[in-house]
């Protein structure tokens, strides 16, 4: 080969390296962390499913700037611990801009402590605990509201539409699960009520017979519980075959159908309340991207949309503020960001400035329908 033919050869391949490098460069890495593993993975399917479709949507409408995002999953398992791990690959290995997670609030605590070390721009869809937003962090944003908004939501609903006077509450030990239930019985003290029991399980577990000896007891009318759906639904189903006939009351951490398996079927999820955000489903903003999602055979329960408002939110941010974290993080406080779940505003926390929990309750047939 010609000493001409080298160097022509070798000015490709730089070109090629150099052209690579601009578009790997141009790409806007996302981070998308929750448990994909675990008994809470299905959370993690929600938010990787509706991070995937906006992802897709928004790069098929020109990007960011023209820029594509690319995702990246970190599985946390909703073990504290190892959303740590999580974070710090997803900020030092991954390089990403931006996370959407974590999902149990036990995993966001620390999580966002890394992130907010690193300047990276976090939001997540479903952590609920309200002290994430209360440690003064710049760049940290949720999608959802607080346990102290859908606890008072709760014991409004339990005191006034289910005239209850005894109330026993229960928690997982979990910072989320203990935390709404704390919530829920700070408003019903509000309220004049003073709960009969109060105690807690751990998570994992599956036989709670001895426990639900102790509400039976107790003989309150409502058993409202602060945790998930691995755990309620075993919780409820002992509950009925022990004869305890007393409402159950949950959050919005049991908002899936895996509810109705982890309690061996409808007959025992009947009738359960719960609270969540006014069903995403309904709202005209997202029927494009629900019929979407409906003809690729997914039903986007739960927090799918959530997930998938979350990367419309940094995208706008993004676009409105370029890549500078601190900016994008202050535009988001300033403006109004359209969602497929309508028009979203935080305050200088990075909480939502409206809050839309309401009330649902499953049916015999093992659905769940907005009251």
């Amino acid at each position: 080969m010609s000493l001409k033919l080298i160097k022509l050869s070798l000015n490709v391949v730089i070109a090629g390296c150099f052209g690579a490098a601009l578009s790997a460069q141009a790409d806007i890495k996302i981070g998308v962390a929750g448990p994909f593993s675990g008994p809470n993975a299905t959370y993690g399917a929600q938010y990787w499913k509706g991070a995937t479709q906006a992802a897709e949507d928004i790069n098929a409408a020109g990007g960011i700037n023209g820029e594509k995002i690319v995702l990246v999953q970190g599985d946390d398992a909703c073990e504290p611990k190892q959303a740590v791990a999580v974070a710090n690959r997803l900020v030092d290995q991954d390089k990403v801009m931006a996370v959407v997670g974590h999902f149990c609030s036990s995993s966001t605590m620390p999580a966002s402590e890394v992130y907010d070390d690193a300047g990276v721009l976090s939001i997540t869809p479903g952590s609920t605990n309200p002290q994430i937003t209360e440690r003064g962090m710049k760049t940290l944003f949720r999608m959802c509201g607080r346990d102290d908004q859908q606890g008072a939501i709760a014991a409004n609903f339990m005191l006034d539409k289910l005239k209850a006077k005894k109330v026993a509450v229960i928690h997982d030990k979990d910072t989320y699960g203990q935390g709404l239930a704390d919530a829920t019985k700070a408003a019903l003290e509000k309220r004049g009520v003073k709960e009969v029991m109060y105690e807690g399980l751990s998570r994992g577990e599956k036989d709670f017979n001895a426990l639900v000896t102790k509400i039976a007891q107790a003989n309150p009318d409502v058993v409202y519980f602060g945790g998930c759906h691995p755990e309620a639904g075993p919780l409820v189903r002992q509950m009925r075959e022990q004869g305890v006939k007393a409402n159950f009351f949950s959050g919005d951490c049991i908002v899936t159908q895996e509810l109705v398996t982890a309690a061996g079927g409808p007959q025992y999820t009947n009738g359960i309340y719960m609270t969540f955000g006014n069903d995403p489903r309904q709202i005209p903003d997202g029927k494009t991207v629900i019929e979407k999602f409906r003809q690729g055979g997914f039903e986007p329960e739960g927090y799918t949309l959530y997930a998938y408002a979350s990367v419309q939110a940094l995208a706008a941010a993004y676009k409105g503020a370029g890549k500078d974290n601190e900016k994008a993080s202050e535009w988001l406080k300033s403006h109004d960001v359209p969602t497929v779940m309508g028009k979203k505003a935080w305050d200088s926390k990075g909480d939502l400035k409206v809050s839309d929990y309401v009330i649902y309750q499953w049916d015999d047939k093992g659905k769940y329908h907005q009251l």
